[in-house]
C-alpha cells in the first residue's frame, strides 16, 4: 500500500512538464509513471503544475535573540504557505551561529519546531578560523556566512587579512554579504537624516561591486567557491559574468521587482534593505542576468522586523524585509509575464542550489528522491495581503500587488503540509543532508 499518489498532474522532469503521476512511499518517490495501486490518500493535482520541492537559500529567522520578530517556528509556517520545502537560514542572531556549540544549539531549538526542512550557515568571524576548518561533516551546515560589511547583527569580517583567512580556511562554500565596510565608513555622511531616498548613496555601487571584486580575487586565489549574495548593481551583473565556476551568485525577487525611486515613495523606509534596491539601470541589468542564465540562485533573504522598528526615523530604522512566503508568488507572476521561463526559475530555487551546495536527494522529482513537492496553480491570481503574512512582523512589501500563479500546496517528506493556505500537521521538517 503506497502513501500516497499525486494524480493528473503536470510534473516538472527532466526540465519539461509531463503528465504522470508520482507514487510515494515512506517519504520517497517510488514510482513515476501510470499507477494503478491502491494509497492510503491520493492528491488529485488535475490543472496544477507539480514542482520538485522549492528551495529558499537565504531565509533570517531571528531566533536566538529577537524572537518577537520572528523564529524558526513562525519563519518555517511562512515558507510552507509560500510553497518553500527547504530553508537555508542565516546566522546573524544573537548570539551569533559561530561556534560549534551555538550550532548545536540552533538543531536543537528548530527539532520538531520547523515545518519546513533547514540548513544553517555557519557564521565567519575574525578569529574562528580554527572552525570553519571543520565543518564537513557537520549536520544540517550549508555553508559559511561572511558579512564583508555590516548590516544586521554582529557578525563582521572586514580587513583583507581576516576575510583572506575565511577563505583560506574554509570547508564550505562561503556565502558572502559583499559590501565594503571602509566605504560604508566614509559615505556615512551621505547619510540624509529622515531621508530614506540616501539610502542607496551611502550604500552605493561603488561599495558593492569594490567588496566584490575582492572577494572574487581572495576566493579565485585560494581556489574556494564563493557564493555572493543578493545582488544589485549592472556592474556586478557584468563583472561576475566574467568569473563563473566556482563564483556563483544570488539575486533577491525584491530588486526584480521594484526600484528606485518609485519604492521609496510607496514604501518609506519599509523599501529599506542592504544592499539597496535601486535606480531602474539596475533593474534592467539584474533582469538581463537572468534572462541570460548568468545568476545561478534566486533567494528572498527573508529579514523580518517589526512595523514600529521600520516606521522609525531614517536611519534608525533597520533594514531588511520578510520575503519567504512571497518568493514563489512574484518569481510565478514573472513567468506569466514571459520574463523568465519555469525552467529558468527551476534552476534557480531547485537545481543550482543543489549542485552549489551539495544536498542530497532533493531539487528533483526522480525515483528514489525524497517527495518533496511545491505544487502551484499557473492560473490563479492572489493579492498579497499584510493579514495573511505569516510571519511574525505581519506586513510584506507586496501588500496590496496581484500576482498571477501561487502555490496551492505544499508536500514534505510525503505528507501534505499545506493546502489552499492552511497549514496541516504537526512541524516534522528534518536537517538538510549534503
Amino acid at each position: 500500500m503506497l502513501d500516497l499518489i499525486i494524480k493528473n498532474g503536470s510534473c516538472f522532469i527532466d526540465k519539461d512538464l509531463k503528465d504522470q503521476d508520482i507514487a510515494i512511499k515512506d517519504s520517497k518517490i517510488i514510482k513515476i509513471g501510470k499507477i494503478d495501486s491502491e494509497a492510503k490518500e491520493t492528491f488529485d493535482a488535475k490543472g496544477l503544475t507539480v514542482l520538485p520541492g522549492c528551495i529558499d537559500t537565504q531565509t533570517h529567522f531571528r531566533e536566538p535573540g529577537s524572537t518577537d520578530t520572528e523564529d524558526l517556528h513562525s519563519g518555517s509556517r511562512a515558507a510552507i504557505v509560500g510553497g518553500i520545502t527547504s530553508v537555508f537560514e542565516m546566522p546573524n542572531t544573537n548570539p551569533p551561529t559561530s561556534t560549534k556549540a551555538e550550532f548545536q544549539k540552533k538543531l536543537d531549538l528548530a527539532k520538531n519546531r520547523m515545518y519546513c526542512n533547514y540548513a544553517f550557515y555557519f557564521g565567519a568571524t575574525a578569529d574562528n578560523a580554527s572552525e570553519l576548518a571543520d565543518l564537513v561533516n557537520l549536520e544540517g551546515c550549508c555553508g559559511i556566512k561572511l558579512f564583508a560589511g555590516s548590516s544586521t547583527g554582529n557578525l563582521l569580517v572586514a580587513e583583507e587579512k581576516d576575510i583572506e583567512k575565511v577563505f583560506q580556511s574554509s570547508s564550505k562554500v562561503v556565502a558572502v554579504h559583499s559590501e565594503d565596510e571602509e566605504i560604508l565608513n566614509i559615505n556615512k555622511k551621505l547619510i540624509k537624516e529622515g531621508d530614506v531616498y540616501s539610502h542607496p548613496i551611502w550604500r552605493s555601487v561603488e561599495c558593492a561591486i569594490s567588496s566584490t571584486r575582492r572577494i572574487v580575487r581572495i576566493a579565485e586565489r585560494y581556489k574556494k567557491k564563493a557564493h555572493i549574495l543578493h545582488i544589485t548593481t549592472k556592474e556586478e551583473i557584468d563583472f561576475l559574468s566574467q568569473h563563473k565556476g566556482n563564483i556563483t551568485f544570488e539575486i533577491t525577487p525584491q530588486h526584480l521587482t521594484i526600484y528606485a525611486p518609485d519604492c521609496y515613495d510607496r514604501l518609506g523606509t519599509y523599501a529599506q534593505m542592504n544592499p539597496p534596491l535601486r535606480d531602474k539601470s539596475h533593474y534592467d541589468r539584474l533582469w538581463y542576468g537572468v534572462k541570460n542564465n548568468l545568476n545561478d540562485t534566486i533567494g528572498s533573504d527573508h529579514a523580518p522586523h517589526l512595523k514600529e522598528n521600520k516606521e522609525k526615523r531614517y536611519p534608525n530604522s533597520p533594514s531588511g524585509m520578510p520575503g519567504v512566503q512571497t518568493l514563489l508568488p512574484v518569481m510565478l507572476n514573472h513567468v506569466n509575464d514571459g520574463k523568465l521561463t519555469l525552467e529558468q526559475l527551476m534552476n534557480s530555487i531547485c537545481e543550482n542550489p543543489i549542485k552549489i551546495f551539495g544536498i542530497k536527494n532533493k531539487g528533483f522529482i526522480k525515483e528514489g528522491f525524497d517527495a518533496d513537492f511545491t505544487i502551484v496553480d499557473m492560473n490563479k491570481t492572489i493579492e498579497i495581503k499584510n493579514e495573511n503574512i505569516e510571519s511574525k512582523c505581519g506586513w510584506s512589501p507586496f501588500d496590496g500587488f496581484k500576482f498571477k500563479g501561487t502555490p496551492v500546496s505544499t508536500i514534505i517528506a510525503g505528507q501534505v503540509k499545506m493546502r489552499d493556505g492552511k497549514i496541516l500537521g504537526d512541524p516534522e521538517g528534518k536537517p538538510l543532508k549534503f
